[in-house]
């Protein structure tokens, strides 16, 4: 049988397949589930200071005007955020009892201070390693790119001075030089980068004139864009790859770690699907990699990414040349 075991972060995984950040890690049952099938690691659901501050704001509505009293104020948002973490903290704890596959927190804050604070907490709690899920808009026109773009070396350079196990940073492609960024954070003491980000996206409707949701799920066809940076990027940057968004079969699997990817991370396909898809997935890649003869997964990782003798112009190449004339 071929050995489906990585190295992600530096820890051992039994499998290339990672649960991602969503509600299925939120629970004891689903992460046993998720091991079950065959997960080589979970990434457990994000510990979000945005609804900490929101469920502050929440509460001060229910108490009414307090603006003579700060010190009331500072204690009650003191309070929310200690029970926010306490739950979290009690999450990561759980799971480390429950599972034995490694188990990484998750933490997306919208201020620089709190993400050492967040990360130490859950370094004690037991995380095997820690996931900033991070993302500075590039809406916001009070900052230029070289402004924006700095907060995330800054971040990853406060917490990883300020914790022991291993960091990685789940970044969008939305950077006036991904590639250059994608290289340079890759140097910034963190041990691996997620590409890339599913994002919350509005829509509107047309006949209530109204703004709406749009599908929070990806679809099979989003797997390009993070392949086409995996594969430019695998062999040029100093930490691992993950692949994320898009995941919707084994194949999609293989393709990413053709590529150069360390593990996928899959969720939308989780909620479609179900969890015992994983053991699907799973099977898929063992048995395409025993009819080509690979015995192990590194064998074939990066086989085709641009640093391996591909010809460039597939990952490079980027308008259609001849009105889509190529499939003629």
């Amino acid at each position: 049988m071929p050995d489906l075991s990585v190295s992600y972060l530096g820890l051992e995984l039994k499998s290339p397949i990672i649960a991602g950040s969503s509600g299925l890690t939120n629970s004891i049952e689903s992460l046993r589930e998720i091991e079950k099938a065959g997960a080589g690691a979970v990434v457990l659901k994000s510990v979000f200071e945005e609804e900490i501050y929101l469920e502050y704001a929440e509460e001060m509505k229910k108490l009414g005007p307090m603006d003579n009293n700060l010190e009331f104020l500072d204690y009650y948002d003191y309070e929310i955020r200690e029970g926010n973490l306490k739950r979290y903290i009690q999450l990561v704890s759980d799971a480390k009892k429950a599972l034995s596959i490694p188990v990484i927190a998750s933490i997306n804050c919208v201020s620089n201070q709190e993400w050492s604070f967040f990360a130490k907490k859950l370094e004690e709690a037991g995380a095997d390693a820690i996931e900033l899920n991070m993302f500075i808009r590039p809406s916001d026109l009070s900052q230029n790119s070289r402004e924006n773009e700095s907060i995330y070396f800054d971040v990853a350079t406060r917490v990883a001075s300020n914790i022991k196990i291993p960091l990685s940073l789940k970044i969008s492609p939305y950077f006036s030089n991904l590639g250059g960024m994608i290289r340079d954070l890759s140097f910034a003491e963190i041990s691996g980068l997620v590409l890339f980000n599913k994002f919350y996206s509005p829509d509107i409707d047309v006949e209530d004139e109204k703004m709406i949701s749009a599908d929070v799920f990806s679809t099979d066809s989003d797997y390009t864009l993070p392949l086409r940076w995996i594969g430019i990027m695998a062999k040029r940057v100093n930490c691992d790859l993950a692949a994320s968004t898009g995941v919707h079969d084994w194949k999609t699997v293989v393709r990413m770690l053709l590529a150069g990817a360390s593990v996928v991370q899959v969720v939308s396909a989780l909620y479609i699907d179900k969890v015992s898809v994983i053991k699907d997935f799973n099977q898929g890649l063992s048995d395409w990699m025993e009819r080509h003869n690979y015995a192990s997964v590194e064998d074939f990782k990066g086989k085709l990414s641009l640093g391996n003798d591909v010809d460039p112009a597939a990952y490079m190449r980027v308008q259609f040349m001849r009105n889509f004339g190529e499939h003629d």
